[in-house]
C-alpha cells in the first residue's frame, strides 16, 4: 500500500500549492487538479473545436471522478459534447436516441441545452426524430415548468405536421403541456379526424381522448332537441288539427313560423368526428375501442351510440383484466343506454371460470339489463348463481334479486317468496344476506306480509351474522303492530344476550325496546328499564348515549317532557321505502375508461368532461386559410401554357411549394394528410385558370345548366369533336404520360395539338368531354339514345388491338368485362325525412364523367318530398370547403310537389381524398348541413392498357408505392365473374388482360391527379391469394387494399 506514495515522488513532479500534478505515464491517468479553479481551463478544453483537447479534458475528468472530486459543474459540457454530437448525426436512429437519452436527465442545469435540441428535432425531416422530440416535450415541462410558453410555440408546429407518425406524440404532448389551449386545436381538427385511421394505437387513444373533450366544448348537443325534432316532425307529415281548421290560410303563418323552429342539426365537423372514429371499433386493441366507445357514448345521438354495444361484448373474449375495465364501462353505460345492450343478454351470463370481481360486475349488467320481458330468464340464471361456492358472489346475487324485484313490481312477490326459502338454507352467509334483502322488500308492502315477519322473527335464535339480527330487530319493532305477541317475547330473549350482542345490534335493541314501550308499554315497560339500564353503562359511549337520550323521551319527567308527548311520531313515523340503485348509477359524470370513473374518484390528473355549450361556438375557426397565389402576370401566362403538361404537380404542390418541389415529398405530404390535400395553388389557380378557360369558349359551359342539357348540347357537336376525341383515345396507348391523361377536351388549346398525336387512331366521337380513360367505359350509359349507333366494340378492337395480339384470350370473354358499366356504392342517405321536414335526399355514385370538370366525381343527388306541402327553392347554398376540394351546383330545383321526386347532378373534386365534401342543402325557408363522403374505389377511372404496359407501369411503382396483402377467398368467390365483378363494384378499374387463369389484374387513374392505381390479384387453388396494389398515392392504396379485401372475404 505504501507503492502510491513511492510512484508520485519517483514519476511525480514538484508540484507547488494550488498547481496541477503531472503524471509523466499517459496511461496513468495521473493528472489531478488540487485546486477547482482548473475546471475552468476544462471547460475552456471542452468548448474548443480541436479533439485532441475534448478528448484530454475528458479523460481528465473521468480521472477526476475516479478519484471521488466533485465534477457536477461540468456535467452540462460533457453532455453537450456527447450528445450534440449524435444529435447531428446522419442516422436518424441515432439522433432520435440522443435527444431520448439528453431528455432523460433530470438535472435543471442542462434545460437551455436541451431546449434548444428539442427545437431543432422539431424541423428534421425524419419523422421519427420529430416524434422523439414531442416525446421529449413533457419530459422538459416536468424539469422546468417556466419553459410552457416556449414549448407551447413547438407543440403548435409539431401539430401541424403532416405525418401520422407524429400526431400521437405531440396530441400527448399537448395534454400534458397545455389541455386548456384548444385554440391550437382549431386548425387541426380535421387533419387529426382525417389522420385518425392510420396513426399507431396509442396515439388513437389519445388523440380520441383529447377530441372528445374538444368536442364537447365546440359542438351542440346531439340530444338537446330531439323532442321538438319529433314534434316537428310530426307536424310535417300528419299536420295538426288547428293546421287543418286554417285551411289555405295557414301556409303563410306556417312559413313565418319556421324560422323560430330550430330542430337539431348536427355539425358537419361533429359528424367527420363520429364517421371517422367508427372503423376504429374493429381494432384489435383493446384500449383503442374503448376509447371509441366513450367518445360516442358523450358525443353521439341516442339513435347511433347502439354500434358501440358489439365491439364492446367483442371485448369481453378477451383476459380478464381487460373484461373488468369493460364490464366497469358497460355497467354504467346500461344504466342510461340499457337498449343498446338488451341483445346481447346472454353475453353477460357468468361462467364458473371468472374470477369473482367479474361476477360481480356481469351481475351488475344483468340487473341493469332485466326488465319485464326478460326477467324469467334473468331469474333463473340468479337461482343457479344462488348454488355457487363463492360466497361473495351468492351475497351479491341476493342483493341482484332484490334490485329486480323493487324495479319490476309484477315480480316482487315471486322474488320475496324465494328469498323466504332461502331462509331454511344451511349456510348462515345466504341466510343473513337474505334477510336484510327481505327486511328492505318488506318496507313496500309491510301489511301484506306478517307471516314472513313471524318467520323472521323465529330466526333470531339461529341466525348470529350481526347485520342479518339487526334488520329482523328493526322490521319487528317498526311493525310491531302486526305481530303484537311476538314482539315481546323477541324482546325478553334479546335482553338475556343484550351484552355479548354486537354494537348495531345491542342500538336496535334498544329501538324496539322503545317503540313496544309506546305500543306496548304493560307488557315491556320493565323490560324497557332494564335494556336502557344495561345501556347506560355500556362500554361503548354511542350507546350510552342513546340509552340516556331514549329514556328521556320516552320516560316523561316532572323537570322537563315537552319532547316526550311526540315521542310516538319520532320513533313510529312512516318512512319511506329503501330505492335500491346501482351502484355506478352516479358514475358517468366522469368521463368512460378513465381511471377516475374505474376508481369511482378523481384520480391526479384528470380532467373533468366539460358541459355541452348552450350555443355553437364559431365554426369557421377550423376552416384552414389558404393564401392566394400570387405570381408575375408573365409567370401566369406561361403556367396556364403549360397547364395541360404540368397539371398533375400542380394538383399535389404544397401551399408553399414551388413547381420544382421534390415530387416524393409532394406526394408523400399528400398521401399523410387528406384533409390538407390539395394546395393554395391547385385551388386558387385552377379557379383563375376556369375563368380563363370559360373567356376562351365564350357561353359554351354556361348553357349547360343541367344534365339533359349537356346531352342535348353533346348531339349538335359531335360533328365537330372528332379531332378532339380520337387525340384523346390515342392517350390510351401511352398510360405512362401523366400529361395525355391530364388532358381537358374543353379547352381550345387542345384543338391546336399537333396532328401526330391522332394519326395512330381513326377518328371516333366522343358524348362529353373527359378524360382518355372514361371514354371507352361510359359510352353506352353516357351516351343518349340517339348516339348509339356509333359502336363501342368497335373502338375497342381498333384501339386494342395491339394489346390483343399474341393472347390466348379471346375478345369475346375480353369486351364484356371491359364495356359492362359497373355500379359503385349503392344508393346512400344524405339527409333523413325526419331531419329534413318531409324532405328526403339520397345520393349515388354514377361512375359516369361529369360534364362540367372531367376531374370530378359525378354524384346523382335524388330528391323526394314526402310532407304536405311543395318544397320550393332546392339549391346548394355557399360551401366552406377544405382547400382543394370544389363543387359544381346542380340548378335550382323550383318547386317540388308532395308525394313527387326528382333527381339533380352536381359535380365534386375530391382531389383524390376521402375527405368529405360539407355543404348546405337550402329550400327558402330552410337550411341543411349535409356531407358527401366518397369511398375511395370512386376517386378513379378505369383505364385500359396491354399486358406489357401493365408490367411496365407496375417496375416504376414499387417499394414503398407497393402495397401486398394475403388473404384466403371463400369458396363463393373462387370464380373469375364473381371476382371480377367484386372488384370492379368496389372500385372504379377497367380489367387488364392477362396471359394466366389464376391472375387477375385492374388499372385506372385517380380522376384529380392522374396517378395511376395498379391492382393484383394472384388467387391459388386452394383459395388462398395475394392482392397487390400499386400506386403513387400511399394513402388511397393503402385504403383500396383495406375495401378489396373486404368485399372479396365476405
Amino acid at each position: 500500500m505504501s507503492a502510491a506514495p513511492a510512484y508520485s515522488e519517483d514519476k511525480g513532479g514538484s508540484a507547488g500549492p494550488g498547481e496541477p500534478e503531472y503524471g509523466h505515464d499517459p496511461a496513468s491517468g495521473g493528472i489531478f487538479s488540487s485546486d477547482y479553479k482548473r475546471h475552468d481551463d476544462l471547460k475552456e478544453m471542452l468548448d474548443t473545436n480541436k479533439d485532441s483537447l475534448k478528448l484530454e479534458a475528458m479523460k481528465r475528468i473521468v480521472a477526476m471522478i475516479a478519484r471521488g472530486k466533485n465534477a457536477s459543474d461540468l456535467f452540462p459540457a460533457v453532455v453537450k459534447n456527447v450528445a450534440c454530437k449524435n444529435i447531428e448525426d446522419p442516422n436518424q436512429l441515432i439522433r432520435a436516441s440522443a435527444l431520448r437519452v439528453l431528455s432523460s436527465i433530470r438535472v435543471p442545469i442542462i434545460v437551455p441545452i436541451m431546449m434548444l435540441a428539442i427545437k431543432e428535432a422539431a424541423s428534421d425531416m425524419s419523422p421519427y426524430v420529430r416524434k422523439t422530440a414531442a416525446h421529449a416535450i413533457p419530459k422538459l415541462y416536468s424539469l422546468d415548468s417556466d419553459q410552457k410558453d416556449q414549448l407551447i410555440e413547438v407543440i403548435e408546429k409539431l401539430l401541424a405536421d403532416k405525418t401520422t407518425l407524429v400526431a400521437g406524440s405531440v396530441v400527448m404532448a399537448f395534454e400534458e403541456v397545455c389541455p386548456e389551449r384548444i385554440d391550437l386545436i382549431h386548425k387541426n381538427y380535421r387533419k387529426l379526424c382525417n389522420l385518425l385511421i392510420d396513426v399507431e394505437e396509442w396515439g388513437q387513444v389519445v388523440i380520441i381522448s383529447m377530441l372528445t373533450r374538444y368536442a364537447r366544448t365546440q359542438f351542440l348537443s346531439p340530444t338537446q332537441n330531439e323532442s321538438l325534432l319529433e314534434e316537428n316532425a310530426e307536424k310535417a307529415f300528419y299536420g295538426s288539427e288547428e293546421d287543418e281548421a286554417k285551411g289555405a290560410g295557414s301556409e303563410e303563418t306556417a312559413a313565418a313560423a319556421a324560422p323560430a323552429r330550430k330542430p337539431y342539426v348536427m355539425d358537419p365537423d361533429h359528424r367527420l368526428l363520429l364517421r371517422n372514429t367508427k372503423p376504429l371499433l374493429q381494432s384489435r386493441s383493446a384500449a383503442v375501442v374503448m376509447a371509441v366507445a366513450q367518445l360516442y357514448f358523450h358525443l353521439a345521438p341516442k339513435a347511433e351510440v347502439g354500434v358501440i354495444a358489439k365491439a364492446l361484448v367483442r371485448l369481453l373474449r378477451s383476459h380478464s383484466e381487460v373484461q373488468y375495465v369493460v364490464l366497469q364501462n358497460v355497467a354504467t353505460m346500461s344504466i342510461k343506454r340499457r337498449g343498446m345492450f338488451e341483445p346481447y343478454l346472454k353475453s353477460f351470463y357468468i361462467r364458473s371460470t371468472d374470477p369473482t370481481q367479474i361476477k360481480i360486475l356481469k351481475l351488475e349488467v344483468l340487473t341493469n339489463l332485466a326488465n319485464e320481458t326478460n326477467i324469467p330468464t334473468v331469474l333463473r340464471e340468479f337461482q343457479t348463481y344462488i348454488r355457487s361456492m363463492d360466497k361473495d358472489f351468492v351475497a351479491a346475487t341476493i342483493q341482484a334479486i332484490g334490485r329486480c324485484a323493487t324495479n319490476i313490481g309484477r315480480v316482487r312477490d315471486t322474488c320475496l317468496n324465494g328469498l323466504v326459502q332461502l331462509l331454511s338454507n344451511r349456510d348462515e352467509l345466504v341466510v343473513a344476506e337474505s334477510v336484510v334483502v327481505i327486511k328492505k322488500l318488506l318496507q313496500m308492502q309491510p301489511a301484506q306480509h306478517g307471516e314472513i315477519i313471524k318467520h323472521l322473527a323465529k330466526l333470531t335464535d339461529n341466525i348470529q351474522v350481526p347485520m342479518a339480527r339487526a334488520s329482523i330487530l328493526w322490521l319487528i319493532g317498526e311493525y310491531c303492530e302486526h305481530v303484537p305477541r311476538i314482539a315481546p317475547d323477541v324482546l325478553r330473549k334479546m335482553a338475556k344476550s343484550f351484552t355479548a350482542e354486537e354494537d348495531i345490534v345491542k342500538l336496535q335493541v334498544i329501538n324496539l325496546a322503545a317503540k313496544l314501550y309506546l305500543t306496548n308499554s304493560k307488557q315491556t315497560k320493565l323490560l324497557t328499564q332494564y335494556v336502557l339500564s344495561l345501556a347506560k353503562y355500556d362500554q361503548n359511549y354511542d350507546i350510552r348515549d342513546r340509552a340516556r337520550f331514549t329514556r328521556q323521551l320516552i320516560v316523561p319527567s316532572e323537570q322537563g317532557g315537552a319532547l316526550s308527548r311526540h315521542a310516538k311520531k319520532l320513533f313510529l313515523a312512516p318512512k319511506p321505502a329503501p330505492v335500491l340503485e346501482s351502484s355506478f348509477k352516479d358514475r358517468d359524470h366522469f368521463q368512460l375508461g378513465s381511471l377516475s370513473h374505474l376508481l369511482n374518484a378523481k384520480a391526479t390528473g384528470y380532467q373533468e368532461l366539460p358541459d355541452w355549450p348552450e350555443e355553437a361556438p364559431d365554426p369557421s375557426v377550423r376552416n384552414v386559410e389558404v393564401p392566394e397565389w400570387t405570381k408575375c402576370s408573365n409567370r401566369e401566362k406561361r403556367k396556364e401554357k403549360e397547364k395541360p403538361f404540368y397539371s398533375d404537380s400542380e394538383g399535389e404542390s404544397g401551399p408553399t411549394e414551388s413547381a420544382d418541389s421534390d415530387p416524393e415529398s409532394e406526394s408523400e405530404s399528400d398521401s399523410k394528410s387528406s384533409s390538407e390535400s390539395g394546395s393554395g395553388e391547385s385551388s386558387s389557380e385552377s379557379d383563375n385558370e376556369d375563368q380563363d378557360e370559360d373567356e376562351e369558349k365564350g357561353r359554351g359551359s354556361e348553357s349547360e345548366q343541367s344534365e339533359e342539357d349537356g346531352k342535348r348540347k353533346t348531339k349538335k357537336k359531335v360533328p365537330e369533336r372528332k379531332g378532339e376525341a380520337s387525340s384523346s383515345d390515342e392517350g390510351s396507348d401511352s398510360s405512362s404520360s401523366s400529361s395525355e391523361s391530364e388532358m381537358t377536351s374543353e379547352s381550345e388549346e387542345e384543338q391546336l395539338e399537333p396532328a401526330s398525336w391522332s394519326r395512330k387512331t381513326p377518328p371516333s366521337s366522343k358524348s362529353a368531354p373527359a378524360t382518355k380513360e372514361i371514354s371507352l367505359l361510359d359510352l353506352e350509359d353516357f351516351t343518349p339514345p340517339s348516339v348509339q349507333p356509333v359502336s363501342p366494340p368497335a373502338i375497342v378492337s381498333t384501339s386494342l388491338a395491339a394489346d390483343l395480339e399474341g393472347l390466348t384470350l379471346t375478345d369475346s370473354t375480353l369486351v364484356p368485362s371491359l364495356l359492362s358499366p359497373v355500379s359503385g356504392v349503392g344508393r346512400q342517405e344524405l339527409l333523413h325525412r325526419v331531419a329534413g321536414e318531409g324532405l328526403a335526399v339520397d345520393y349515388t355514385f354514377s361512375r359516369q364523367p361529369f360534364s362540367g370538370d372531367p376531374h370530378m366525381v359525378s354524384v346523382h343527388i335524388h330528391f323526394s318530398n314526402s310532407s304536405d306541402t311543395p318544397i320550393k327553392g332546392l339549391h346548394v347554398g355557399t360551401p366552406k370547403l377544405p382547400a382543394g376540394i370544389s363543387i359544381q351546383e346542380f340548378p335550382e330545383i323550383e318547386s317540388l310537389a308532395p308525394g313527387e321526386s326528382a333527381t339533380a347532378v352536381m359535380g365534386i373534386n375530391f382531389c383524390d381524398s376521402t375527405q368529405a365534401a360539407n355543404f348546405q342543402l337550402c329550400t327558402q325557408t330552410r337550411q341543411f348541413y349535409v356531407s358527401i363522403q366518397p369511398p375511395v374505389g370512386e376517386l378513379m377511372a378505369p383505364v385500359f392498357m396491354s399486358e406489357n404496359e401493365f408490367k411496365k407501369e407496375q417496375g416504376k411503382l414499387m417499394g414503398m408505392n407497393e402495397i401486398t396483402e394475403k388473404l384466403m377467398l371463400p369458396d363463393t368467390c373462387r370464380s373469375d365473374h364473381i371476382v371480377v365483378q367484386k372488384v370492379t363494384a368496389t372500385a372504379n378499374l377497367g380489367r387488364v388482360p392477362c396471359g394466366t387463369s389464376d391472375e387477375y389484374r385492374f388499372a385506372g387513374r385517380t380522376l384529380t391527379g392522374g396517378s395511376l392505381v395498379l391492382l393484383t390479384l394472384d388467387a391459388r387453388p386452394a383459395g388462398a391469394a395475394q392482392l397487390t396494389v400499386n400506386s403513387e398515392k400511399m394513402v388511397i392504396g393503402t385504403m383500396l387494399v383495406k375495401d378489396v379485401i373486404q368485399a372479396l372475404t365476405q
